[in-house]
């Protein structure tokens, strides 16, 4: 389902992190970054991730960007 500002990418990281046991607090810790942001990623609110930032989950998480990150069809 298409969020308010028009995009499609939906973020599986609920269920990446409940398959793997992790919480955001941890996931964030590891990663290097606040729990908000992974909050706000987790919750399809973010306009913008980095690249380091998707590598850095990734590799916590054992996953590709496909498994985090899809895009709904039109």
């Amino acid at each position: 389902m298409p969020v308010e500002d028009g995009h499609r990418v939906v973020c599986h990281l609920d269920e990446l992190l409940a398959a793997r046991g992790m919480t955001v607090a941890a996931l964030a810790d590891a990663v290097g970054v606040t729990p908000v942001n992974i909050s706000v990623l987790k919750n399809d609110r973010a306009r913008a991730v980095r690249f380091s930032t998707l590598t850095a989950i990734c590799d916590v998480l054992d996953c590709q960007v496909g498994d985090l990150l899809s895009v709904e069809p039109r």
